[in-house]
C-alpha cells in the first residue's frame, strides 16, 4: 500500500516536532527529524559561530534519506526545505506561529541576541514559507497556525483527513 511523504517546516519553535511526532503516530508513518538524524549520523559540514550551531551537510542528508523517501509514508520535520528534492513530497506544511508566542518559545530554548531575533525576523517576513513556495508546486504547500493546543488538534485532524484522501486516491 503506498503511503504518502509529508514535510513539516517552519521557522524554529513553532511545533514542528510537536505535530510531527504525534502525527506520525496518529497515521501510521515514519517520523524523522532532520536535526536528530543530523546529530546521530553526525552530518555536518562545519560549525557557525554566530549562531553557535553546526553547518548541516545537505548533500548527505539527502543520500542517508533518498531510499526512505522513495518507499513513502514518512513525516519529515526540519526548519529548512530548498534543498530537499521536490519529488520527494506529496504535501509540504508551513507552520506559523505569532510573534508573541514564538518569542517565548524561543527564550525558553535558550535563544538570545542575534539568534532570537533573526527567528523572529524570519517568521515576520514569512522567509519559509516563501521558500517552500519557491521549492514545491504551489497547490501542496499549505500554512497553517500553530499557537495553541487548539490549533494543534485542528491540524492534525486536517493532515489527517488529507492524508486518508490521499491514500484512498492512490492505492
Amino acid at each position: 500500500m503506498r503511503r504518502p511523504n509529508v514535510l513539516i517546516t517552519g521557522t524554529p519553535g513553532v511545533g514542528k516536532t510537536t505535530l510531527g511526532k504525534e502525527l506520525a503516530s496518529r497515521a501510521g508513518l515514519c517520523y524523522i527529524n532532520v536535526g536528530d538524524l543530523a546529530k546521530e549520523g553526525e552530518l555536518y559540514e562545519g560549525f557557525d559561530e554566530e549562531y553557535d550551531c553546526p553547518i548541516l551537510d545537505e548533500d548527505r542528508v539527502i543520500d542517508e534519506l533518498e531510499d526512505r523517501m522513495r518507499e513513502g509514508g514518512v513525516v519529515v520535520d526540519y526548519h529548512g526545505c530548498d534543498f530537499f528534492p521536490e519529488r520527494w513530497f506529496h504535501i509540504v506544511f508551513v507552520l506559523r506561529t505569532d510573534n508573541s508566542f514564538l518569542y517565548d518559545r524561543l527564550e525558553s530554548r535558550g535563544y538570545t541576541g542575534k539568534k532570537l531575533q533573526d527567528n523572529i525576523q524570519c517568521e515576520i517576513f514569512q522567509t519559509l514559507y516563501e521558500e517552500a513556495m519557491e521549492s514545491y508546486k504551489k497547490e501542496i504547500v499549505h500554512q497553517l497556525p500553530s499557537n495553541t493546543p487548539e490549533d494543534l488538534e485542528r491540524n492534525l485532524d486536517q493532515i489527517m483527513q488529507w492524508i486518508e484522501r490521499w491514500m484512498k486516491d492512490n492505492n
